[in-house]
């Protein structure tokens, strides 16, 4: 409202009345905020005079200025601010103001929620997600390009890179030892996600301390050593309980659990190793030559723009 003393109280009446609502009584209080110096009553003043106009307007209401029922805020800015509710927002700092990052983002809860994470903290996101077709489908590519648009919502537009891998996949199940294929799986993805990186300086995972067998410490620091990149993982400490809230609160887990499975479900060995070693992974690795694989990998990426 314009700042004038009466227009003021008559809004403030109005908005009390409102949060009264069907209460024979309530407890209330004032808060100013005045940024405007030249009004002609500073912050303490208004809380004085406006609480006496609302209790000779509204005999049911009495001062509480510890813990109110009903918070009446001023605002003196340019105009007049009176309100009586406050809606948190989503907090965190504003989108790309602390860089530029790569989320691999799979169809699973994790991810998605791990993106989110990281972009209320400032970061524009780029995703890479790997299929491997015909052994994953349409839909399940089509579910992640999904989950990238509900978390663009929050990040603003996400350039997302959909990446073969099945012939790495083959080639590593085939000619890598058994129990190591995952550890495997997750080095090529994070050499792959680290080409694709659109200026990016730095990956984010979904992944949580021992929630499976590729998020051991031990798994986690060989899968790092196949990048130069630092690695963002949020949900590093989580429960599986934990993670879930926070994809329902941003509307990705509905979709996350529809039963289309991505590449890391498929070749998944019966005994995958829980402790591997960084020396032993890098021999294992070279076992094939997946530099002209890689290539055409990334030659056969379909790039979209979540938004």
């Amino acid at each position: 409202v314009e700042k004038d003393w009466n227009t003021i109280v008559a809004a403030a009446r109005d908005i009390t009345e409102k949060a009264i609502g069907s209460r024979e009584r309530a407890t209330f209080k004032c808060f100013c905020r005045r940024s405007d110096k030249g009004f002609f009553m500073n912050s303490e003043e208004i809380n004085r005079e406006l609480g006496h106009e609302m209790l000779e307007a509204f005999p049911n209401l009495s001062v509480d200025i510890r813990e109110p029922e009903i918070k009446l805020c001023v605002e003196i800015r340019e105009m007049a601010f009176i309100y009586a509710q406050e809606i948190m927002g989503a907090g965190g700092m504003p989108t790309g103001t602390a860089g530029l990052a790569t989320l691999l983002i799979s169809g699973g809860i994790d991810s998605p929620v791990a993106g989110y994470m990281m972009a209320r903290r400032g970061l524009e996101l780029t995703a890479v997600h790997f299929y491997s077709y015909p052994y994953t489908s349409e839909r399940a590519r089509d579910k992640v390009v999904d989950l990238a648009r509900i978390v663009s919502r929050y990040s603003g537009p996400i350039k997302l890179h959909l990446v073969p891998f099945t012939e790495i996949q083959l080639a590593i199940y085939e000619k890598c030892p058994p129990k190591e294929t995952t550890v495997l799986m997750r080095r090529l993805m994070m050499k792959i996600a680290q080409l694709w990186a659109d200026g990016a300086r730095a990956l984010i995972t979904g992944e949580a301390l021992g929630q499976v067998a590729s998020q051991t410490l031990e798994s986690l620091c060989v899968t790092d050593d196949a990048v130069t990149m630092p690695v963002f993982r949020p949900l590093i400490g989580f429960d599986k309980n934990d993670i879930v809230a926070i994809a329902k609160k941003i509307d990705t887990f509905n979709t996350s659990i529809l039963p289309y499975e991505d590449c890391c479900t498929v070749f998944v060995p019966q005994h995958p190793v829980t402790k591997p070693e960084v020396q032993k992974m890098r021999e294992s690795e070279a076992l094939v030559d997946f530099s002209e694989m890689i290539q055409r990998a990334i030659e056969n990426t379909e790039t979209v723009t979540a938004i």
